[in-house]
């Protein structure tokens, strides 16, 4: 007796339709850099700093006046002090943790070996550097706003006593405020630049504390006049050339006038960045 097999009926497979490839807009990587930003904790906590050093120094400087005040070695007393100098004289040294923080945007990536994975998504590479420099002149515009304002209610009390609370219909406080914010969010982008060349947290920090903070006190005392021309050249002196109102200038900012500060500055913020934007097209991740 026989028995009869069907063969199994034949299913259609269907043919793969061709991959589609995907193009990534620059919202979208503007997108990605806010929430690799944003959720890091070294950035709220570096954002913390920021806001507490300068608002503690502003506190600090303010409750000292008193001491200025009768030093016999300061015969004009606090005649030429500005209050608004006061209240913004902790970013000299905030502008530590906004290197960091412009540091860390770039470098933090190259130690994870996350940045394979951002370029992979984004093979032109220069989005990348440009939707971070974004992120950082937006957060670090905010952070020196709200510490400024911060600094502000800290340091009016003290102030109030010598009559220095800076007005705000005044337009020499807002060129200090104002002037405060440019040279922050320039060290931030500057530090970003020289993060992306050097693509080391240690030696990015070293060199942006190196050239913001410390070249200026070293070559300080060297009483050369080409000395002092390159130390009037160099950011924190480039600054005060905008930022010194009334007898503040100081470190030889007095040097360069107010617009040639604000270029030489700008200039520390680009010349980095476009540095980069070279090297990341040339060089392996």
């Amino acid at each position: 007796m026989s028995t009869l097999v069907t063969a199994p009926e034949a299913v259609p497979v269907r043919a793969a339709r061709p991959a589609v490839a995907t193009r990534r807009t620059f919202g979208g990587v503007m997108r990605g850099e806010w929430i690799k930003l944003l959720s890091l904790r070294s950035t709220w906590w570096t954002l913390g700093a920021t806001v507490a050093v300068i608002t503690l120094i502003a506190f600090a400087s303010a409750s000292s006046l008193g001491s200025l005040a009768d030093d016999p070695r300061n015969p004009s007393g606090l005649t030429e002090i500005h209050g608004a100098t006061i209240v913004s004289g902790g970013a000299q040294i905030g502008v530590v943790a906004i290197a960091v923080l412009g540091a860390l945007l770039i470098t933090g990536e190259y130690t994870t070996g996350m940045i394979r994975s951002t370029f992979a998504a984004v093979p032109t590479r220069v989005p990348v550097l440009v939707a971070k420099a974004i992120a950082l002149v937006v957060l670090a515009t905010a952070v020196t706003a709200v510490s400024l304002a911060l600094s502000y209610f800290a340091a009016a009390p003290q102030l109030s006593k010598y009559g220095l609370v800076p007005a705000l219909d005044d337009t020499q406080t807002w060129q200090v405020f104002g002037g405060t914010v440019y040279f922050l969010v320039a060290a931030a982008l500057f530090a970003l630049g020289v993060g992306a060349i050097l693509r080391s947290t240690a030696g990015t920090v070293t060199v942006a504390l190196t050239v913001l903070l410390l070249m200026p006190g070293f070559l300080g005392f060297i009483s050369l006049d080409w000395v002092e021309t390159i130390v009037s050249y160099l950011p924190l002196p480039a600054a005060n050339a905008f930022l010194a109102v009334g007898g503040s200038a100081s470190l030889g900012g007095n040097q360069l006038s107010a617009g040639t500060g604000l270029v030489v500055v700008a200039a520390y913020a680009v010349v980095p960045l476009v540095a980069a934007a070279v090297l990341l097209r040339r060089r392996d991740a």
